[in-house]
């Protein structure tokens, strides 16, 4: 499991590796391009329930910590379906506990 920082605050958001892998290239990319989104998750279900969003930006501090020492193997299909979601009025929205297949073409790096 690895961990999202957002913000000034140190906001910790628990995201598999294999997922939070996909979303830092996702996310990296559109940020560096300028770009503005939203991030939405439902939150676990041995939390209060619910679900949250926040807004990414480039001025917001992002950290993203993964606790594989080993980079994941990326699937390309995935991340242009995220990068899909994140480029839509409605934002980028996951579960956290979504399993990410695994690469049908080859990894990207």
């Amino acid at each position: 499991m690895g961990d999202l920082y957002y913000g000034m605050n140190a906001a910790r958001v628990e995201i598999p590796d294999r997922l939070l892998a996909h979303l830092k290239v996702v996310i990296a990319t559109k940020l560096r391009r300028g770009e503005s989104f939203t991030l939405s998750w439902q939150h676990a279900p041995e939390e209060r329930g619910g679900r949250s969003t926040i807004w990414l930006e480039p001025s917001i501090p992002l950290r993203f910590v993964f606790d594989s020492d080993d980079p994941e193997v990326l699937n390309p299909d995935v991340i242009r379906d995220l990068a899909t979601a994140a480029n839509s009025s409605g934002g980028l929205s996951v579960a956290l506990d979504d399993t990410v297949p695994e690469p049908v073409i080859g990894p990207v790096r």
